[in-house]
């Protein structure tokens, strides 16, 4: 059975730092992307990251550049989003999504994501 677990969440204060982990069960990594999506109350699903489990290459959405960094370890079947100089404006739920059939990130299409997981809250907040 094929399954995301998201954990890492929580509050933090503006300028703070988290790291947000994506375990997988049910397949392994290695051959598929991973991407890091997130939703605000009242707005959209956005793309957030997303790293090839093969080779390691990865995507920014502009507004994280700079400041989150995605990472992988095969070995332990896990995805990261280490989170840092948070700003108010990153509080949103953030999930952990795979695409099964694309061995690099192609874009941040929730539909073209084969499996979710449940979400984390990050809060950012003074």
């Amino acid at each position: 059975q094929v399954r995301l677990a998201e954990s890492g969440g929580g509050l933090v204060q503006p300028g703070g730092s988290l790291r947000l982990s994506c375990a997988a069960s049910g397949f392994r990594l290695g051959y598929l992307s991973i991407g890091w999506f997130r939703q605000a109350p009242g707005k959209e699903r956005e793309g957030v990251s997303c790293i090839s489990t093969q080779d390691g290459s990865t995507h920014y959405a502009d507004s994280v550049k700079g400041r989150f960094i995605i990472s992988r370890d095969n070995a332990k079947n896990t995805v990261y989003l280490q989170m840092n100089s948070l700003e108010p404006q990153d509080t949103a739920v953030y999930y952990c999504a795979v695409q099964l059939g694309s061995h690099y990130c192609s874009g941040y299409v929730p539909d073209n994501y084969d499996y979710w997981g449940q979400g984390t809250q990050v809060t950012v907040s003074s």
